[in-house]
């Protein structure tokens, strides 16, 4: 496991991202990580990016699912991260 991370915020949600280091790339993806990156609700996504075996590199935003070009670790954070607080400002 390379990160790990979740929290808990005020209002219910849940942020939480989990990134491991993988010998080969899945199928679909061209890098050695495998991540699951998620903001949501219990039982409801709100967005995701994730590497799927067999579907490769997506994120999704609200009932949007779009492919999403992986660089690094860190890229991969900051651009959840910027899309969660994008979301978040919506439900001000």
């Amino acid at each position: 496991m390379l990160y790990r991370s979740k929290r808990m915020l005020s209002d219910g949600a849940i942020v939480e991202m989990v990134i491991w280091q993988i010998p080969q790339p899945l199928p679909g993806s061209l890098h050695g990580c495998k991540y699951s990156l998620f903001y949501g609700y219990p039982g409801k996504r709100v967005v995701g990016y994730d590497n799927e075996r067999g579907k490769g590199d997506h994120r999704h935003f609200g009932e949007q699912e779009e492919s999403y070009q992986f660089t690094t670790v860190d890229k991969l954070i900051d651009d959840f991260l910027r899309d969660v607080e994008i979301r978040m400002q919506r439900r001000r």
